[in-house]
């Protein structure tokens, strides 16, 4: 899923592509808000990004969409 991130006094967003579900997003970005601790986010590729919560602008969450592999069959004529 890619999450996009605002972060304040920045002109671009940050985007991480995570192994997570909308709900995990969410409870992280919650529980860093509430509690004041850095939001900590691991991409898929295994690199860690961390945020100062208290700099978080916004948190976008992308649809979550598994890739399609397979084959069209032809049309007959």
């Amino acid at each position: 899923m890619d999450i996009k991130i605002g972060i304040q006094n920045v002109g671009r967003e940050l985007t991480v592509n995570a192994d997570l579900t909308a709900e995990e997003v969410e409870a992280k970005v919650t529980e860093a808000l509430s509690s004041g601790t850095p939001l900590v986010l691991k991409d898929s590729k295994g690199t860690t990004t961390v945020i100062p919560s208290e700099k978080i602008g916004y948190v976008e969450t992308g649809t979550e969409t598994k890739r399609h592999v397979g084959f069209t069959p032809l049309p007959q004529s």
